[in-house]
């Protein structure tokens, strides 16, 4: 193992095991401290307590609450500063007292799982990866009813000035003003109270064009739909190489286009991107939703249009870097 040499790390290991030599000075002289693992499993069970009067059939059956194997498939294996000192097989007496084996707190019992069609081999338990994930296609997601895209299509019908940014700000308004009502009694700005008491937003003042007067958070969320509406990606094109900030990440633009259930709402470039420094493939993960083809699940990645330059960023190659960087003094 290479030795430390960073003061801080140091600094940090000596407060961690400062007191390592005393830690199981309360406990009960027939306590047992010992970590159970599993040849199938990446997880650890650390600090898991006996008495030493328990018997290996109680540490079995502890063994397969924790990990689904049964004590008949259990090859028990006593370790201790690496080395394996005792070997307890499946069908061996399980009567025996723990304490039999003098096991010193801190030991690990790794549990070998022999059964060739145990439910547990293969990352079973814990590879997510091997979890088949569902995904639809955008046209039957635009089908479907009663999705956060169908109810605000609707409300669009209703009225063509919705937006989903708008309505989550006004709900958090309207939120924020019931719960200052209700702990101090004052009516924030903005809001009054209907006939039945309840806090709700206050009409505005109309203007001399008849027109009720913005208030200063829908002039903000004004100005916010028109950084982010169609005019801020009309300069874009797709196929196009472009240029992201931050980071000056590189791509092709594989998708222009509103997406309402991405951050507030409003249009977004999808970018797949030179190098793994994405986000996504394509994917929204509030719907579901795939916008575009990403070949890795870092490989794309969706961005303001305020923020992508296209032109010419042809990609670039890391080994020509490296050799002019060697030759920069």
């Amino acid at each position: 193992m290479a030795s430390i040499k960073n003061e801080d790390l140091l600094a940090l290991k000596s407060y961690i095991t400062a007191a390592d030599a005393t830690q199981y000075d309360s406990l009960a002289a027939t306590t047992l401290v010992l970590d159970l693992t599993h040849s199938n499993l990446a997880q650890r069970h650390a600090e898991i307590r006996f008495d030493a009067r328990e018997t290996v059939e109680d540490l079995r059956r502890r063994i397969h609450q924790k990990t689904g194997t049964p004590p008949g498939s259990q090859h028990l294996q006593l370790r201790s500063g690496g080395t394996t000192y005792h070997e307890i097989p499946p069908h061996a007496e399980s009567d025996r007292m723990l304490g039999y084996f003098s096991l010193p707190r801190g030991a690990n019992v790794h549990c070998v799982d022999v059964d060739p069609h145990s439910s547990s081999a293969g990352g079973a338990y814990e590879d997510t990866s091997l979890v088949e994930k569902y995904s639809m296609t955008d046209e039957e997601y635009d089908r479907r009813k009663g999705t956060l895209r169908d109810w605000g299509r609707t409300r669009k019908e209703e009225d063509p000035d919705f937006t989903l940014r708008r309505h989550a700000r006004e709900h958090a308004e309207l939120v924020e003003a019931r719960r200052l009502y209700r702990e101090s009694g004052a009516v924030k700005d903005g809001f009054e109270l209907d006939a039945d008491g309840t806090v709700v937003r206050r009409e505005g003042d109309d203007d001399d064009d008849g027109r009720p007067t913005p208030t200063e958070s829908e002039k903000a969320a004004s100005a916010a739909e028109a950084e982010h509406g169609p005019d801020s990606v009309e300069r874009l094109s797709l196929g196009s190489r472009c240029q992201v900030q931050p980071g000056s990440r590189r791509g092709e633009i594989a998708f222009l286009g509103a997406i309402d259930e991405l951050g507030g709402g409003g249009h977004w470039v999808g970018v797949i991107l030179d190098e793994p420094v994405g986000k996504t493939d394509g994917t929204v993960k509030a719907s579901g939703v795939r916008y575009f083809e990403a070949p890795g699940p870092s490989r794309g990645g969706f961005f303001r249009g305020k923020n992508v330059e296209a032109g010419d960023f042809p990609e670039l190659d890391i080994l020509d870097e490296l050799e002019d960087s060697e030759d920069e003094l």
